[in-house]
This record gives structure tokens, sequence and C-alpha cells, in this order.
């Protein structure tokens, strides 16, 4: 199962935490109204004497579930929705086990995987894993690429400088083919060039307030590059931006509540995408 061609699909973003609407509860939620695709953030641990780049690191960042487990769990109940990472910090993830959690997650939910990437920015965080933030983006770079090798042969390798390793098998592969869809974040050069050379690009619309910045954020890709514009804010002018300039799909972001104010919030949603 793929994004669609002749339709935007609706998607939310959000943080699934063990501090707000149990992931099960929002999968369902999401099928019943209609929405086509569900993102989760990712992050390991969040170092006490880190800082993001706003000021103070959120309360969810120190409470962000696993989102290969989370989204497992969700494939479980549901049937059509996309199943996506918005972004895993694969700089920080190991990439043989990581090539084998997307491909099971792919199996287990029917080929509703999509694989979002990115460079991260907490980089006490990174330098837990071992990364030098100096060179994320070099990192990142042959990790996807081995990534893709593991997927797309029975006996991959890979000879890098940052990832090496002899011919090795490795199953399940993905059902999609030749993989699912990877989808790059962030907004600078490198990760515009990241997104043609991998497959889409997923940038942050957050604080883009006119329908004209968010077409400039779209088209600024070039064609042939499957866009998702995430966190657009949830009015008709922004959507009709998005849908206008090629996106093939958005997100809303949906920020840390109770389950009783998630739904309440997601039937406003879905009366706006209706």
């Amino acid at each position: 199962m793929t994004l669609r061609n002749d339709a935007m699909t609706f998607g939310v973003h959000t943080v699934a935490s063990d501090e707000t609407i149990h992931p099960l509860t929002l999968g369902r939620a999401l099928e019943e109204r209609g929405f086509g695709a569900l993102f989760l953030a990712d992050h390991s641990h969040i170092p006490v004497d880190s800082t993001s780049p706003r000021g103070g690191v959120p309360r969810m960042y120190f409470h962000t579930l696993d989102p290969f487990a989370a989204l497992s769990l969700i494939a479980g109940v549901t049937e059509r929705l996309l199943l996506g990472t918005g972004v895993a910090l694969l700089m920080q993830r190991d990439p043989i086990q990581t090539a084998k959690e997307v491909a099971s997650l792919d199996y287990l939910s029917g080929g509703r995987a999509i694989f979002g990437i990115g460079a991260g920015w907490n980089l006490a965080e990174m330098r837990n894993h071992g990364t030098d933030p100096r060179t994320r983006g070099a990192l990142l770079d042959e990790r996807m690429a081995a990534i893709i090798e593991i997927w797309t042969h029975d006996e991959a390798e890979y000879h890098g400088k940052y990832v090496d390793f002899d011919p090795i098998s490795a199953w399940p592969k993905p059902i999609q083919q030749p993989h699912p869809l990877i989808l790059v974040g962030g907004q600078s050069p490198r990760a515009i060039v990241r997104a043609k050379r991998f497959g889409g690009w997923m940038p942050s619309a957050h604080g883009l307030d006119t329908p004209e910045q968010i077409t400039a954020l779209i088209r600024s890709v070039g064609p042939d590059v499957p866009v998702i514009p995430n966190a657009v804010t949830p009015d008709p002018a922004a959507i009709d931006a998005c849908r206008q300039a090629g996106a093939t799909a958005l997100t809303f972001h949906l920020p840390q509540l109770s389950e009783s104010d998630a739904l309440r919030l997601l039937d406003d949603w879905a009366e706006l995408i209706d």
C-alpha cells in the first residue's frame, strides 16, 4: 500500500508517549476518521544537560515511545493506515538492525511502512550513541544506502567510510518494492539533496502562515520528488495551498493531549478534511 497519485493523503504527526493518548486508540481513531497516515517521532533518550535550538527540551521528548514498537502495535488494529517514522534518527541507529525493524513493520502491516529519516538536533543525544555531530550527515547517508542494499539484495554488503560489512543475509525483505518510501526531514540544502537521492521530502511547515509560503516550500525541492509537508496549519487555505502546489500528502501535528481531548481534536480535523 502506497500513497496515491490521484488524491492528497491527510496524515497526523505526533510524539507518542506514556503520558498521552495510547497508540492503539490513536491508530484506530485515525483510520475511523478517514486519515491516511500516522508519523511518530523518535528519541532514544534526552541527556539531562542538553537543550533544543528553541530553548529547553519539551517534556514529551523525555517520554517518547519507540516508534517501531508503537507502529507495529497499531498495524495489528488497522487495515489501511500508512505507518511512518517522522523522523527516525538514523545516525543514532544501527543500520543492520534498523533495516530489519522497518522491513518487519512493512511485513506485519501488509506493506504500509514509510521510513522517515533525519539528522537530528540534539547533539548530546547523538554523542551518547557514539555519533560525532560534525559528520552525522555523511553517516546518515551511508547508513541509509546500506539499508537499501540490505532490503534489495539476498546477499548484501556495504563498504564505506562509516559503514562497512561483508556479505550478509537478512530477512524479511519489505513487501513494498523495491522498498518503502523514504522521506528525508529538514530544510537545509543538504537535506534537499538527500531527499532527491533517497526518494522523498518531509519538510516542516510549522510557522508558515500564508499559502504563498507553503507553496514556495513545497516547490523548492523541484519536480518528481514526493513532498509531505509536516505540521501544516489545519485550515482550508493551507490545505488548498498544499494541494495546488502538488504535495503528495500533508500532516497536522497532534500535541500532547489526553485521550478525550485528542479525540475531540481529531473530530474537528476530520470535518475539515471531509
